[in-house]
């Protein structure tokens, strides 16, 4: 590992924050395919993978990207959590952030720059800086005043959003070029970012002044609710959009939607079609990201309550590829 830089990325759009008017989804999603997704499923061409880093007491898949390298984190034998990147043939390599005793890979590239979240020894567990991995190495950074900063997705121009907690708050933003924007999504109680791709469209959640959960996808400077038939309660760890404005996510039957609610399905939003993902024999699968190539990722639970150890899976879907650059 190279030596890690400490820096703070200091240029900061205090004063753009992202607030447009609340636009409503002019239609709601056609149904289209609601049989849940199995291992043939997903059109028929659709392959089913575990993902579990050998050894590992969970392991979480995170993003993937257009040659279908896939980040996520897992737990170690030392008790603590650390990063991972997985090749497109499936071989592992441990992510760590130099001296960090916590290291969460949550979004990648298709330059192979990896985002995520650290920890150190000595600071207090609720404790994030984000972090940035290059060729050359790490760069760690903390939106400015924030304890917590927790970047989920970064694009191929490198474009970074994420989340960050300032007086109990959560708010979205968009580092771009060394400057911080915070997002919010209007009237919200609280506004986290999943990923942006590489037409700068931004997806994340927000939780409205009833408590109630929902995705939005940021346009051109404009919010829209994505609409879910029968407007389920959303899931706000985390989602994904691909270059072709295709949308993954996750909801719940009954709240709270968590990631311990046996009621919690993964979804495909394509082209107004609605698709459900359920992985078969399993509980809980929350979808969290979809490259180019429409391969989706994300994690499943193998009992009721996730007792056990929560493992990651991907969808692969063949003959999905893309002609433009992926997120």
């Amino acid at each position: 590992m190279t030596r890690i830089a400490r820096s703070i990325l200091l240029t900061v759009a205090f004063g753009s924050s992202l607030v447009a008017c609340q636009q409503e989804a002019s239609t709601a999603p056609r149904r289209g395919v609601t049989a849940d997704v199995t291992s043939q499923g997903l059109g028929g061409d659709a392959v089913f993978t575990t993902i579990h880093f050998p050894g590992s007491s969970f392991t979480t898949a995170r993003d993937i990207n257009a040659q279908g390298e896939i980040v996520g984190r897992y737990g170690g034998a030392d008790n603590h959590t650390h990063g991972y990147l997985r090749g497109p043939d499936g071989a592992f390599t441990s992510i760590d952030v130099p001296g960090a005793n916590l290291t969460a890979a949550q979004g990648i590239n298709a330059h192979h720059e990896i985002v995520g979240a650290s920890r150190f020894p000595g600071e207090p567990g609720a404790t994030r800086h984000g972090f940035l991995r290059r060729a050359d190495g790490f760069t760690t950074f903390d939106f400015p005043g924030a304890k917590f900063t927790f970047p989920q997705g970064i694009n191929g121009r490198g474009d970074i959003v994420g989340h960050y907690i300032i007086a109990g708050v959560t708010h979205g933003f968009l580092l771009h070029e060394g400057s911080f924007t915070t997002i919010d999504f209007p009237g919200a109680s609280l506004t986290v970012a999943w990923r942006i791709n590489s037409r700068g469209q931004i997806v994340g959640g927000y939780t409205d002044a009833n408590g109630d959960n929902h995705v939005y996808l940021l346009s051109e400077g404009g919010f829209t609710t994505v609409a879910l038939p029968d407007d389920p309660p959303a899931f706000l760890e985390t989602g994904g959009i691909n270059a072709r404005g295709d949308i993954v996510g996750s909801y719940c039957d009954t709240k709270p939607c968590t990631v311990a609610n046996v009621d919690t399905h993964g979804f495909l939003l394509s082209e107004g079609e609605f698709t459900r993902i359920d992985v078969p024999g399993f509980f809980g699968p929350v979808a969290f990201s979809i490259n180019a190539r429409g391969d989706i990722i994300g994690n499943y639970c193998q009992d009721s309550g996730c007792t056990l150890p929560a493992l990651g899976f991907v969808l692969s879907r063949g003959g999905q590829e893309q002609a433009e650059e992926d997120e």
